[in-house]
């Protein structure tokens, strides 16, 4: 177990307490933890399904949530499966910019009336800075596990305004592109990111709803006090997903343009291919009529009917690229 246990420790009135046992001695913490203001906060990364397994019965977990944490892929939820024990789960997102790519992971936690157990999956979001922080004000700590709760959402949708900013960059790079004089190939590049938002989305909509329950001091067995907190993720939140669909929006908007200005340039580029064709065919039909050679023509005879039919064609042809040039087609 100590392969997955990143920490597990026994707080009261809101200070780390020490225990002697190992890090990864959830027995020994489990007996710590046995004053009314004490509870257990245990973080894992990755675990198997016996790992998983023997953490759920350490602190009774439901065996469904259980199931839930170890495959991860789920969609974030909050789920209560009795009056002291809730289930939540999050998605981590954070940006990798040379592939234009939002990669995710995964936070499940465990709220119990004397536990917090926390479940990574992916290498984002990293939770022992939120951990850090939080021993460091006892004041926050001291509100028992929904602290905990709180921190690991306020530190998710943190990342998500800093993935949410990349995009914009992004965004903002692809308009540019679209709409500079040069001709671009965006095409690919807007799909990604179409891509990536989407998934941003799958991360971010759903969590609204469960924040709005805190927020709103819905959750039986939350502190009253903590909803305040609550309140500042879920705006934080609802901010960052309005961000999301308008970044979708301009992502699509970018994307019509970019068909358009396609379109445009087509003609732009068929009218020009037309107008030197047809500055070609005037000399081509002249040459044509002259090259058939008939003894009744009599121009072939004439001793400056060459020079005539070659200023001839140049003339018209001067003349078809001036009108051209004036229309706009050249």
């Amino acid at each position: 177990m100590s392969r997955v246990i990143v920490d597990c420790a026994v707080y009261r009135h809101g200070a780390r307490v020490s225990v002697d046992a190992g890090a990864g001695d959830m027995s020994a913490a489990l007996d710590a933890a046995r004053g009314e203001t004490d509870f257990v906060w245990i973080g894992l990364h990755e675990p198997t399904e016996d790992e998983m397994s023997r953490v759920g019965d350490a602190f009774d977990l439901h065996a469904l949530a259980v199931e839930d944490a170890v495959r991860a892929h789920q969609r974030p939820k909050l789920e209560r499966y009795d009056d002291d024990n809730l289930f939540m789960v999050l998605k981590t997102l954070w940006y990798v910019d040379e592939q234009d790519a939002v990669e995710t992971g995964e936070i499940a936690v465990f709220v119990g009336r004397s536990y917090v157990v926390t479940v990574r999956h992916g290498s984002g979001a990293e939770l022992s800075m939120t951990r850090s922080d939080l021993e460091e004000h006892t004041e926050m700590l001291g509100h028992g596990p929904y602290s905990v709760l709180y921190s690991v959402c306020d530190r998710v949708v943190d990342g998500y305004e800093s993935v949410a900013g990349e995009l914009e960059i992004d965004v903002d790079e692809i308009e540019m592109s679209v709409f500079s004089d040069d001709r671009t190939s965006d095409s690919r590049r807007i799909y990604t990111l179409k891509r990536e938002v989407a998934e941003f989305r799958r991360a971010v909509a759903p969590l609204r709803e469960p924040l709005a329950k805190f927020a709103q001091r819905l959750v039986p067995g939350m502190p009253d006090e903590a909803a305040a907190f609550f309140r500042d993720v879920a705006d934080h939140a609802t901010r960052v997903h309005e961000q999301v669909e308008t970044l979708d929006g301009l992502l699509t908007s970018a994307h019509e343009a970019h068909m358009a200005r396609i379109s445009v340039q087509q003609n732009d580029d068929l009218r020009k291919i037309s107008a030197w064709v047809a500055i070609a065919a005037v000399p081509t039909m002249i040459a044509g009529i002259y090259g058939m050679n008939f003894d009744n023509m009599p121009e072939l005879r004439w001793h400056y009917g060459y020079f005539a039919l070659m200023a001839l064609m140049a003339a018209t042809c001067l003349g078809l690229y001036s009108f051209f040039k004036r229309s706009g087609w050249l």
